[in-house]
């Protein structure tokens, strides 16, 4: 992969438009009621430490006035600020985001979609993917993820399977993809992107885990260089923006973008922080500035780690075999070797340690190392995960049952689903008739009247109007059991689960 070139000059324009007002000296008459921090005044028991922090933000945090332009009608800085970022993450045009990539992926499926049109998505798709699909009132054929046999973990549908759900819905308006996984495992898209296009419909990516991608040779491709038409990333997940910054980016002429447009001024703030907007405009400078140096710190620090893990032993870092798919470099997910001890136990136990993971499951944890990383903290995770295999007080399980064996070997659930239909007001609304509660465990066959949504990731497990399987109960049942928190039901403890009422 050729390295970007970087222009080594600062240019964050922005940002260095709400520095020079904040250093004239401004009389706000204006909002926030703040006024660039003059009301954050000491006081008795107020900690100093609690005003420098709010000050500092303070300082930029404005409203919409002449020289700061407005995130809903860019002409000025914003709009100077967004062309620079889509140059340089190789888009035609970037929408900046302050609600994350949840904003991103609302407003690509309300741009897209109207109501009952039908979408093919990604199974293990965002929950806010769902929302997007309620908020449009469509429709979604879902496919099943394929199983990188060497980890157990889920990537992309196979290319086969998508061709197949276009082939059977000729209707779809677009694919719906996520890539790469919330576990760092990432597909190669450019074939997806082709085969997408030569039927006449939209790639839409979720990329929210992938905001550097493309920006190191060690990095896989993004979804923009790949030819998607639309790519939402969390610049604050794996760059350096403020959480809730994030970016989508458009290209080419399949996609509307007036309607994206116009779908991010419904579900975005009139009032945008802009403190979340400097900070992606200074990623994006650094970025220009620093190129892929930016990021070698965090990779030597993985390098370290993973090396030192194929030696130490008593744990196993996901690698990957399958053809096209890469695992991302400062993205680690490991396990328990001996499958003694779940992911949740894993994580609590590091933490600890003082040592806090981006995750777990019932079987793997996932550590994020970040540009950041440095040696002094592979030191702290050694010496924690050591401690953890020396306790002596371990009473670790027997070996642990792989929390997804049921679903290997059940054929229960179709590759290619039934279509589902969302609306805001819920699947029985659609279908005419009320909900009931009944046990988990007796509702093989019947159709959800609430989604299941394990958090995190904050994967949906199950759909509301999605008829349920016996798999699905098993893989629900064994993830309450490990600890996991579940969304979405009403009964957090999923003895009962809600379902649409038989006529």
């Amino acid at each position: 992969m050729r390295q970007r070139k970087t222009n080594k000059t600062w240019h964050a324009p922005l940002f260095d438009t709400l520095t020079r007002l904040h250093a004239a000296n401004p009389v706000s008459f204006h909002v926030p009621g703040h006024k660039y921090g003059q009301s954050v005044m000491a006081h008795d028991g107020v900690p100093l430490q609690a005003l420098q922090a709010l000050t500092n933000v303070m300082n930029i945090d404005v409203t919409e006035l002449s020289m700061t332009d407005d995130l809903h009608a860019p002409s000025g800085v914003i709009d100077e600020a967004q062309r620079l970022a889509a140059a340089s993450f190789g888009a035609e045009q970037t929408f900046f985001l302050v609600g994350g990539s949840t904003a991103g992926n609302l407003a690509m499926l309300l741009a897209v979609c109207e109501p009952d049109d039908l979408m093919i998505v990604q199974r293990n798709a965002h929950k806010s993917v769902l929302n997007g699909l309620k908020l449009a009132g469509a429709r979604a054929v879902f496919l099943m993820p394929e199983r990188d046999a060497a980890n157990g973990l889920d990537v992309v549908p196979s290319l086969a399977l998508v061709e197949q759900a276009l082939q059977r819905y000729p209707e779809a308006k677009a694919v719906f993809l996520t890539n790469p996984s919330y576990y760092g495992l990432h597909a190669r898209l450019e074939p997806y992107a082709d085969l997408v296009h030569r039927y006449g419909k939209m790639l839409l990516v979720d990329e929210a885990h992938g905001a550097h991608y493309g920006l190191h040779p060690a990095f896989p491709q993004s979804a923009v260089r790949a030819g998607a038409d639309a790519v939402v990333q969390s610049t604050h997940k794996t760059l350096q923006a403020l959480t809730m910054g994030a970016m989508l980016h458009l290209q080419g002429e399949r996609i509307p973008r007036q309607a994206v447009a116009e779908a991010l001024r419904m579900i975005q703030s009139s009032s945008p922080s802009y403190p979340i907007l400097a900070s992606l405009d200074i990623t994006r400078a650094m970025i220009d500035m620093h190129g892929p140096g930016m990021f070698e710190r965090g990779l030597a620090a993985a390098a370290v780690f993973r090396a030192w893990m194929q030696e130490q032993g008593g744990y196993r870092i996901a690698a990957s075999t399958a053809d096209g798919v890469r695992v991302d470099p400062l993205r680690i997910a490991l396990c328990d070797a001996a499958g003694k001890r779940t992911g949740f136990e894993l994580q609590k136990r590091l933490e600890a340690h003082g040592c806090y993971a981006e995750l777990a499951d019932s079987s793997y944890v996932v550590l994020l190392f970040g540009m950041a990383a440095t040696f002094e903290d592979v030191d702290r995770l050694k010496h924690a995960l050591l401690a953890i295999l020396d306790d002596a007080n371990d009473n670790a399980n027997e070996t642990l049952v792989p929390i997804d064996e049921a679903a290997q070997h059940s054929t229960a659930r179709s590759r290619i689903s039934e279509p589902v239909r969302f609306n805001r007001h819920g699947a029985h609304s659609c279908r005419g008739t009320g909900t009931e509660r009944i046990l988990l465990e007796e509702a093989e066959g019947r159709y959800a009247a609430e989604a299941v949504i394990p958090y995190p990731p904050g994967i949906p497990l199950l759909y509301e109007g999605e008829r349920i399987s016996a798999d699905v109960i098993a893989i629900i049942e064994r993830l309450v059991a490990d600890g996991a928190r579940c969304q979405g039901a009403a009964d957090s403890a999923m003895r009962t689960i809600a379902v649409i009422a038989e006529a």
